[in-house]
């Protein structure tokens, strides 16, 4: 294997148990506290789980096929990587909007249902740890990664700072929440949560988009690529 294969591994294990440390974290306290927003966090969070697991398991048949694959002796071909990282990103971007458009629905519909109330108290110590600890996991990745980095890796990348910015915007919610309670306006601050997770989910929906269409036209690249190829061949 590969030393930049090794790296690329590596980095989606850590990014991986990260993931899962943070999805059973937001799930678990999201329920308890009652906060739509940090189960929100969680839900995206085990979903970049199992995309960091399936970019994992992709890394290491590549990494592995270009010793020499076992079963065929022959080795994974440049272009085979590049179609196995390309639908790694664009299931990643699909499987991102999905969880997207899910909130917004699921907040559009809490905001005509009287908003939500919120245990302001522990989301806001859920909201600074989990800010920080997604920074923290970005800036790794991303400086450990290169300039360089893989398709996978530039995906991963995005996967954490989307997951900073979401934390960023769960916070700032309770933060506004917990103000609008110590003020008198407390029936104003049952709409804080909602509103916060409406406005991550409109603005991240730019991301998987970019992802999707991004890996969409590699794909179609080589599929011409490739065509042409052929083409060559059966005209020589």
């Amino acid at each position: 294997m590969s030393c930049e294969y090794a790296k690329e591994r590596n980095l989606l294990k850590f990014s991986s148990f990260a993931c899962f440390c943070f999805a059973a974290l937001g799930v678990g306290i999201g329920l308890w506290a009652g906060s739509m927003a940090i189960v929100f966090d969680g839900a995206y969070s085990l979903v970049s789980l199992f995309l960091s697991l399936m970019a994992l398991g992709a890394t290491v048949y590549i990494g592995n096929g270009t010793g020499k694959n076992r079963k065929s002796g022959k080795r994974v071909s440049a272009q085979k990587a590049e179609v196995i990282e390309s639908l790694v990103v664009l299931i990643k971007g699909l499987a991102v909007s999905v969880v997207c458009v899910v909130s917004f629905a699921s907040a559009f519909e809490a905001m005509f249902n009287g908003g939500r109330e919120v245990n302001a108290g522990s989301a806001l110590i859920f909201g600074v740890v989990n800010l920080v600890g997604c920074f923290v996991c970005y800036f790794f990745v991303k400086s450990r990664a290169g300039k360089q980095a893989s398709t996978i890796l530039k995906a991963e990348t995005s996967q954490w700072l989307m997951d900073t910015v979401i934390s960023a915007a769960v916070l700032v919610g309770f933060i506004i929440a917990a103000s609008m309670m110590a003020s008198g306006y407390a029936e104003y601050a049952v709409y804080a949560d909602p509103i916060m997770v409406i406005l991550a989910s409109v603005y991240f929906a730019t991301v998987p988009v970019k992802m999707v269409g991004d890996s969409t036209k590699r794909l179609w690249a080589i599929y011409q690529e490739d065509n042409t190829m052929s083409g060559q061949r059966l005209l020589a």
